[in-house]
């Protein structure tokens, strides 16, 4: 131990919603635990809050609404940032790294589009920036990939990492329930927010993929670079449909790496409803449970599960990154920053290999098939299977493809819509978790 650093390290936290008040719980009730584990107490100096006048659970002389005078405390050598945000924590996270204090963050938002930054001002004032519950909550995946993959090429990730949107599928699935119905009821139990849209409409997996990107291929890769659809038109028929393929629908985020077609490596980050074969381990993932699957050269296939949201769960990561950074400071040492060596460009969606499901409503006559088969073949689509379903005017024709460019699929569904045969094309989803 640094003789400088026999003192107790000082916490400030930031932010005392359901994550904070688990964090400040856990430092107040294993403060022993924690001094044995960090070699030194870990006293919390303060935390910052919008609403002083507010009782909660924590001594009043401890809570302050001057954030900004926190993370520069001299007796403070670490900052837990859990305001959520961008902006205002950006500002103060950057000031308290500025200042010599290591961070800790929960915020994908922001590290989405600022990592870069931070780790940036991080590095020149050699101090850590840890963030491992940004990312699928009490799971740890964000350090598996910067540091015990560290040896390793990473292939692909790939994963369910919104709680919301896997709770409302999971019971779309189970049910047969409209997806108004499970939103309103995924309100009621507090799985989605009063505005579901970060969640529903694939923003937040959207921000997650680009941190797991950009670790998993040594690239800065942003949220506005991830290709991102949402569930909200997914409807009770589309899960029926995916039962009879032996599949059912999740929201997934993938980021893989690609080659054009010289060889070139590039990278896609996308997240969109899929279905996912009964046989693959992301369709047992059901209710608001998450889980990442990592593919490695030669590590091969892991996969990572637990709760990804949550106060609790949250605060498990949160606290293990704390400890970390207080080891660090105890010992003299710094955990690692991103790494962006690699610099690979991201691939465009069109340029994505994909298998995709359609379900069309068409008129119940013949020459219907072949018509839509030809639309497929003219930009080398192939079918893997065909299935109709009912017949007049509520015949429907399912078409699940072959992989084929992401491009070329988009133009077919774009022709099939102006086909007189077809009325309505009423769903389009990609298939992941397979070979074909």
């Amino acid at each position: 131990m640094s003789e400088g650093l026999r003192r107790p390290i000082g916490v400030a936290v930031l932010g005392m919603g359901n994550v904070g008040t688990e964090v400040v719980r856990i430092l107040i009730e294993k403060a022993v635990d924690l001094h044995a584990r960090v070699g030194a107490p870990i006293e919390l100096r303060g935390v910052a809050v919008r609403d002083v006048a507010r009782d909660r659970a924590v001594d009043p002389a401890l809570i302050t609404g001057d954030a900004a005078s926190l993370v520069t405390s001299d007796d403070v050598d670490i900052v837990v940032e859990l305001i959520g945000g961008i902006d205002v924590p950006r500002a103060l996270i950057a000031s308290a790294l500025e200042h010599g204090k290591s961070v800790v963050t929960a915020n994908k938002a922001l590290l989405a589009d600022y990592t870069g930054e931070l780790a940036g001002i991080a590095a020149t004032a050699k101090v850590d920036l840890y963030f491992e519950a940004a990312v699928a909550g009490a799971i740890p995946v964000i350090r598996p990939l910067m540091q015990s993959l560290a040896g390793d090429t990473v292939q692909r990730v790939a994963g369910i990492v919104n709680g919301t949107t896997n709770f409302i599928l999971s019971a779309m699935d189970a049910d047969g329930d409209d997806y108004a119905v499970v939103l309103a009821e995924a309100g009621r139990l507090g799985y989605a927010e009063a505005d579901p849209t970060a969640d529903v409409e694939g923003y937040d997996a959207a921000s997650k993929a680009a941190i797991l990107a950009s670790l998993a291929f040594h690239t800065r890769v942003t949220a506005g670079d991830v290709y991102r659809e949402g569930i909200s038109t997914i409807t009770a028929d589309d899960l029926a449909s995916a039962k009879s393929l032996n599949c059912t629908i999740k929201l997934l985020a993938i980021c893989e790496r690609i080659a054009d077609s010289v060889g070139k490596e590039r990278i896609s980050a996308r997240v969109y409803p899929t279905l996912v074969p009964k046989t693959h381990p992301l369709a047992a993932v059901n209710g608001a449970f998450n889980a990442v699957v990592v593919e490695a050269e030669n590590a091969g296939r892991l996969m990572f599960y637990g709760q990804g949201a949550g106060g609790a769960p949250t605060a498990s990561a949160v606290l293990g990154d704390l400890v970390m950074a207080a080891r660090n400071k105890v010992h003299g040492g710094r955990g690692p920053l991103e790494s962006t060596y690699a610099s690979l460009s991201i691939a465009p969606m069109g340029d994505v290999l994909t298998r995709y499901y359609v379900s069309m409503r068409v008129a119940d006559r013949p020459g219907v098939l072949s018509a839509v088969a030809a639309e497929f073949s003219k930009r080398d689509v192939s079918i893997a299977t065909v299935r109709q379903e009912g017949a007049d005017e509520n015949a429907r024709l399912i078409v699940v493809t072959h992989r084929a460019p992401d491009a070329a699929l988009a133009q077919t569904v774009d022709a099939l819509k102006e086909l007189d045969a077809v009325a309505e094309v009423a769903s389009v989803l990609r298939l992941e978790g397979t070979d074909e």
